[in-house]
């Protein structure tokens, strides 16, 4: 009986170290599609697994670095978005700065008026 008991349990730890194997290849792929940046620890939160295991795994440990480099030599465009952010927002703080200039101005023209009044007042 022990013998047999023992059989199953290899049988049952192969499975699941099949299936694990499988869900974290499943998330790798997932990530890369998405565009996610690949990381050891993103990858081992996603898969809901150990960074240490994937350590463990150099075919993983492979792929990961070799869709690092399939991915960062063209651009995705999660980063052609937010490259135009980046350019709008520059756009905008521009814009702001010269309206900001241009009340600066207002406001001296109207505390030159204002104090003129002031002064004409009082000389009556």
């Amino acid at each position: 009986m022990p013998d047999e008991r023992v059989d199953r349990l290899t049988q049952h730890a192969r499975v699941r170290a099949e299936q694990t194997l499988e869900r974290a290849q499943q998330a790798l792929a997932a990530m890369a599609a998405d565009g996610d940046v690949l990381t050891v620890a993103r990858l081992a939160h996603r898969a809901r697994v150990s960074r240490s295991w994937i350590y463990t795994r150099p075919e993983l440990r492979d792929r990961i670095e070799q869709l690092r480099h399939t991915t960062t030599a063209s651009p995705t465009p999660a980063a052609a978005t937010s490259r135009a952010s980046v350019d709008s927002l520059r756009r905008r703080l521009e814009l702001a700065h010269q309206r900001i200039t241009q009340l600066r101005d207002e406001n001296r023209q109207l505390r030159e008026s204002l104090a003129l009044l002031h002064g004409q007042r009082r000389g009556q």
